[in-house]
């Protein structure tokens, strides 16, 4: 199964909606192709909104993410506006490290070659950061 990390925290409502949206047209996409995939941000935006929850409470959704993310045989992380900043991702990416579970990025729509180098230069150095794993392709 494919753990899909992705941002989501952000001060104004719109944004963490537009980023469930990408989030779950991301998860769709991977289901599409195949291997079953979880988008936490899929899972808990709705939730949150239904049970009155923190949205944005990091400890609480990591609880979840936690038990999760082990179980998987692999993370992308969504590279969207963000995900550079994410506390949240950065906390996967640790975990997904303890793990020995490989990550990759994966883009939505077109991206040059340049925006690419640049975003995975940034997760090898996160990985470096949080210990030694491979990095998928």
């Amino acid at each position: 199964m494919i753990y899909l990390a992705s941002p989501y925290s952000h001060d104004d409502p719109a944004v963490r909606y537009h980023r469930f949206c990408l989030a779950c047209h991301a998860a769709a996409r991977l289901i599409q192709d195949g291997p079953a995939a979880f988008s936490p941000i899929a899972h808990s935006h709705p939730i949150a909104g239904a049970g009155k929850l923190p949205p944005c409470d990091l400890d609480l959704w990591m609880r979840i993410d936690a038990k999760i993310l082990p179980i998987c045989d692999s993370m992308k992380i969504l590279a969207i506006d963000g995900w550079r900043q994410s506390k949240g991702i950065l906390a996967e990416i640790r975990l997904a490290v303890q793990h020995g579970i490989p990550i990759s990025l994966m883009w939505l729509g077109s991206c040059n070659r340049r925006r690419r180098e640049a975003d995975n230069a940034f997760l090898d150095t996160c990985i470096m950061l949080a210990g030694d794993v491979h990095v998928a392709a």
